[in-house]
């Protein structure tokens, strides 16, 4: 490859979209770290204060998509406090003075302030995509400003973002000439639209292919805008409560039966049976399904799953039960992910009978997310033969230390069986009984894990070792709630976690002054210690009764811009 121009290099680049394969092409030798440099459009950084936001605008002059994650996470809720951090502010500003041609921002689990859209807004006048994901700080006023000055706007996407709303006639800030919306999504929206400037919208929009309503949408509108535009292609629906009269569903069938394009549905806010109904002439095409939101008793949900036989994707709740899900595994053979949800009950309704009968149906599942109320070891085995392709596997047992409901073993031996089974895993989340046995299979056989997440292990420091040791490919490592893990466990990975992007530890039996060593061997790493409480830890205070304090939360992760300087009282980087 030496001997090929820099001009041949940047083309083929060029069909590289991957960020972690450009960013590996980058390593191979200096020429094409600066052929990656002035080449690259799409952006992607995993922690807002992993750098500078001025050094990736130096880095990359060409750029023109920014993706960009603030706070961590975990599998079922955010792991931080309200106000640890993550504001945009710093984001934003610098695009708007570095690179006012950005025509995509995505921005996920950070701060997004009212004063952070008007300066988009009236700064990045090319941007063509906003999605927010799990963000929170603004309101319908700062939308309405996106909407008033991003005249070519294509996608603005809200999802579960924390809105406040002052103002429901934002929708009608768009553009009034034909607009080129192509993606809109404010499903997480709590308050009122306005009806009539959502249906204006929708009228001058013909380019429209993605709509997701939230639950103030009426049936009758609803229906105008499936007639206005039949070729959507995926659809999040509004209330089926408002406007619930019998001639409303006729008149929704009728319009829900022009959408020949239609393959993706979610929605369903306190759905009835004729609501369900109305949408059977677009089931049998649908390949993506989210019913995390339903209320629909079983029968109705099962009547509607029997007719959708092309799902690759399922998100339910665990109303469905067992006998649901078998349903499921008869119904859809080409499901590739599925993710069953805690409902709002106090104890979930599924067992390992139901996701054993999902493997054995769906034999192309890729992605599961399980909240069941109990596991066995034979089941995860039947799981790992019957599903040997899965890349991402996360179950939540409603009692987390629960053991094997039939032997009461530990549950070793059946996630043992999922890692050695699964070559091309990549993510799991693990609770239950566990002991030293199934952290020593994991370093043994999950090579191509990057994800490891831990709840309630009662093993020994012994078990993180051998993950540290064995999980070349480990990226993330969140363990909680795990007392047997100690200071010799955390001391353990100083050398492996140069190659790693994060490290949480809360509720283990992990000390201040370990804690000062880590970050000590750690100079390009920041060292957070989290007190939930609000106590403020002087990182000055070298007594041995300080040193030998517990620490309750612990957040490692790598840095090219030191210690951050909006740290709230309540976190203390060593």
């Amino acid at each position: 490859m030496a001997y090929f121009p820099e001009e041949v290099v940047e083309q083929i680049l060029g069909y590289v979209t991957s960020h972690r394969d450009r960013n590996s092409a980058s390593l191979v030798c200096r020429a094409w770290y600066h052929i990656d440099c002035r080449s690259r459009r799409s952006v992607l950084v995993s922690n807002c204060y992993a750098v500078y936001p001025e050094r990736i605008h130096v880095r990359f002059p060409s750029m023109r998509s920014l993706s960009v994650k603030g706070k961590p996470c975990s599998d079922d809720f955010n792991l931080v406090l309200a106000g640890w951090g993550a504001a945009a502010d710093p984001w934003v500003d610098s695009c708007a003075r570095m690179c006012p041609g950005l025509e995509e921002l995505r921005l996920k689990r950070m701060v997004v302030t009212d004063e952070c859209l008007k300066l988009i807004a009236g700064s990045l006048t090319n941007l063509k995509s906003l999605v927010l994901v799990s963000c929170q700080g603004l309101t319908t006023a700062g939308l309405a400003s996106i909407a008033t000055n991003c005249r070519l706007l294509k996608e603005l996407d809200m999802h579960k973002t924390i809105v406040k709303h002052q103002d429901h006639r934002w929708l009608d800030c768009f553009p009034k000439a034909s607009t080129s919306l192509e993606s809109l999504n404010f499903a997480c929206l709590r308050g009122e639209v306005d009806a009539f400037a959502l249906e204006r919208l929708v009228a001058r929009s013909p380019n429209l292919k993605r709509l997701r309503l939230n639950c103030s949408v009426p049936i009758d509108v609803l229906s105008r805008i499936l007639h206005c535009r039949p070729k959507l292609e995926d659809l999040g629906t509004g209330s089926s409560v408002r406007g619930n009269t019998l001639g409303a569903y006729v008149t929704l069938s009728t319009a829900v039966g022009n959408c020949s394009s239609l393959k993706s549905l979610s929605g369903f806010w306190d759905a009835k049976s004729l609501f369900v109904q109305g949408f059977f002439p677009v089931y049998k095409n649908l390949t993506c399904l989210n019913l995390n939101s339903f209320t629909l008793i079983q029968r109705d949900l099962i009547n509607m799953i029997r007719q959708c036989r092309k799902l690759n994707v399922l998100w339910l709740v665990d109303r469905i039960g067992d006998e649901g899900l078998k349903v499921v595994a008869i119904s859809c053979p080409d499901l590739q992910e599925l993710r069953v949800f805690r409902g709002h009950e106090n104890a979930t309704t599924v067992t390992e009978e139901g996701l054993v009968a999902i493997s054995s149906g769906c034999r192309k599942l890729q992605s599961a997310v399980y909240f069941c109320n109990r596991m066995t070891n034979v089941a995860l085995i039947t799981i790992a033969k019957n599903c040997p392709q899965l890349t991402s596997f996360r179950l939540r047992i409603h009692e987390l230390r629960s053991a094997d409901a039939i032997t009461g073993q530990p549950l070793d031996e059946g996630f043992g069986a999922i890692v050695q089974s699964c070559k091309l895993l990549k993510h799991l989340s693990m609770c239950g009984l566990l002991t030293d046995c199934v952290f020593l299979y994991i370093g043994m056989y999950a090579e191509k894990l990057e994800m490891l997440s831990v709840r309630s292990a009662e093993g020994t420091d012994d078990s993180m070792v051998y993950v540290l040791n064995g999980c070349k490919n480990l990226k993330k490592l969140e363990i909680r709630d795990s007392p047997c893990f100690g200071d010799t466990a955390l001391l353990a990975g100083v050398g492996k976690y140069e190659a790693m992007r994060s490290l949480w530890m809360s509720s283990c039996n992990i000390t201040l002054g370990a804690c000062r060593t880590l970050a000590a061997s750690l100079p390009s790493f920041n060292v957070e210690v989290i007190n939930r409480r609000g106590a403020i830890i002087d990182g000055s205070n070298d007594t041995a009764t300080a040193s030998m304090a517990k620490v309750e939360n612990l957040y490692l992760y790598r840095t090219f811009s030191g210690p951050r300087a909006d740290a709230p009282g309540f976190v203390s980087t060593l």
